[in-house]
């Protein structure tokens, strides 16, 4: 298309409008009142087109499996928005409804220019509770999502900008922690307020009609971007499997099966020779599904700008019959965290072989979450702690993956331990990386972390929903998997290990008692023979592998701190001639 704005005035639109985001993130951030927001970053916030509800523009902050569940989240409050009038803002968590699980709640805020309705403006937080079953929310047994907690179709919150009082009691009556949650709700107005006035003053200077100008071209640039991107995947179809542990309720594997066709510039996806819907809270409803698709290519080409255009080329085919299609009354606590990154995962896997110098191995792909509800009789009052952690990212062509990641769909990782144990009556006994966890390779995976918290104080009731405890990250091209997740509670000296592996809820425990968790590592690119054995050395030195693992896992033999080339060479070449034979 041909476009009367000039290169300079587009790009100083497109950094307004980033930076009319990123300072509604920021607001966010610095005045919300729960750690997992404050110091976790687990929120995001984004402007969207006055009808279609089409992503114009998203902070750079924000988590990206949130790129897609807001614009589809807007669009269903547009659907249903009545009467808007300035200073209106919608609250809601519905899953069904372009959402992801009921802890990220989203608000929706009608923005007015000069009395025209000209955009939305969006944002998600994870609570720390929205009540149901367990505290926190992540209920790894439930069965259906009422037991998840307060479920809210879109409302209008604030009318004119005042705060409807009913509304806040019907919420403040099904969660825990009610008092806690009023500075997180007032951290999330806030931010759309600043967005609204940093965006008013983007229009005064340049005119809406330069703005909407500009929101195209953006829009179809970024189209042509991808698509062009797209056309590097030579045509044809590929495949990729992905597996969730369980769904915590059913202890078996759920399969996701990725069909991807390629065809000049476009994508399409197919999954549905994947797992019917599942008894427990991993099913992923069609909002996370698809952002989850969206995050994954974006991962792939991340120099692809973000707006609504990004995803054109992209075409999903709703996988209905499965669990990647979550209907009422589904539980789905785990989807945004959990199931989404598998499905990242496994489009990961089936473009691998089209794009061996671009695609990476599986990284950790779990988010960790870990909840604790109790009652800090030193503080006299209750609490519920989230936390979340990193892991290692898989091998790639150039480097070995990073140790202690953020997860795939965002940049959350665990809040800073001092902020933890000044919040919370626990005490980190370790905080470590959980070495040789990364799979072998040439490049190997980089390593998951241990921690071990212990309960100082009162009783508790934790609840776990997490993944890869089965089967770790997947190597590729030859290089090996990374190690899986593990969990662990001592009680009275007794170690619990859930029958789930990742996923339990509601264990009790009581002042002293310790729960370990070790994260995955990413998996292995190439074959750990090839491995450079003065990398190898090294990874020895820093006391990542023994030197036996060494020898195991690379065929390098190490003698006094140093590499025995010919003993090297020879293993290598025995381990090779071996594999040759088994082929």
């Amino acid at each position: 298309m041909t476009t009367s704005i000039d290169p300079v005035t587009l790009a100083v639109i497109q950094s307004g409008l980033q930076q009319v985001c990123n300072e509604m993130d920021l607001a966010f951030v610095r005045s919300a009142f729960s750690p997992v927001i404050s110091e976790a970053l687990d929120r995001s916030d984004g402007i969207y087109h006055k009808d279609t509800g089409e992503l114009i523009a998203q902070g750079e902050l924000g988590l990206p499996i949130f790129v897609g569940t807001m614009q589809f989240g807007t669009q269903e409050v547009i659907k249903r928005a009545k009467d808007l009038r300035p200073g209106d803002m919608y609250i809601v968590n519905d899953p069904y409804l372009g959402g992801t699980h009921l802890m990220d709640v989203r608000f929706n805020k009608p923005f007015f220019y000069k009395g025209e309705l000209f955009a939305w403006l969006s944002n998600t937080g994870h609570w720390p509770d929205t009540g149901g079953g367990v505290p926190g929310g992540f209920s790894a047994n439930a069965t259906e999502v009422e037991q998840e907690g307060l479920r809210l179709p879109p409302v209008k919150l604030f009318k004119e900008g005042v705060v409807d009082e009913e509304i806040m009691s019907i919420i403040f009556s099904n969660i825990r922690l009610a008092d806690q949650r009023i500075g997180d709700i007032k951290a999330q107005a806030a931010a759309l307020t600043v967005g609204e006035r940093r965006f008013t003053a983007l229009l005064d200077r340049y005119g809406p009609d330069t703005i909407n100008e500009c929101t195209v071209e953006l829009r179809a640039r970024a189209e042509r971007q991808m698509r062009a991107k797209i056309a590097t995947i030579p045509d044809g179809d590929y495949h990729g499997v992905a597996y969730v542990d369980s769904d915590g309720v059913v202890n078996e594997p759920l399969k996701i099966d990725m069909k991807i066709r390629k065809k000049d510039t476009d994508l399409f996806f197919d999954m549905s020779d994947s797992s019917p819907p599942c008894l427990g809270p991993m099913n992923s409803v069609i909002a996370t599904t698809r952002s989850a698709i969206y995050l994954a290519v974006k991962h792939v080409f991340p120099e692809v700008p973000i707006n609504a255009g990004t995803y054109a080329p992209l075409n999903i085919e709703d996988p209905k019959g499965t669990f990647l299609y979550a209907e009422y009354p589904r539980p789905v606590s785990g989807c945004a965290a959990e199931v989404s990154q598998r499905i990242a995962e496994a489009v990961f896997a089936a473009l691998t072989p089209a794009l061996p110098d671009v695609l990476f191995a599986a990284p950790a792909g779990t988010s960790g979450n870990f909840a604790l509800g109790g009652y800090d009789p030193e503080q006299d009052r209750s609490y519920i702690m989230y936390l979340l952690s990193g892991g290692g990212y898989g091998g790639d062509a150039d480097a070995d993956g990073i140790s202690n990641g953020c997860s795939t769909i965002g940049i959350s990782k665990t809040q800073p331990v001092e902020i933890v144990e000044q919040r919370y009556p626990i005490l980190f006994e370790e905080y470590s990386i959980h070495e040789g966890s990364g799979g072998a390779g040439r490049q190997r995976g980089g390593f998951g972390i241990n921690y071990e918290v212990t309960l100082l104080r009162g009783d508790a009731r934790a609840s776990f929903v997490m993944d890869h405890g089965r089967k770790g990250p997947q190597g590729i091209l030859g290089g090996s998997d990374g190690d899986v997740n593990k969990v662990r509670v001592t009680r009275d000296g007794q170690t619990h290990i859930p029958p789930h592996l990742s996923k339990e809820q509601d264990i009790h425990i009581t002042a002293g008692d310790r729960i370990r968790v070790s994260t995955p590592g990413g998996g292995g690119y190439g074959d750990p023979l090839d491995r450079d054995p003065e990398l190898v050395c090294h990874d020895v030195s820093r006391g990542y592998y023994s030197v036996d693992e060494a020898a195991d896992l690379y065929g390098v033999v190490l003698a006094a701190g140093a590499v025995d080339a010919r003993a090297t060479d020879a293993l290598r070449a025995e381990r090779r001639d071996t594999a040759h034979a088994a082929e």
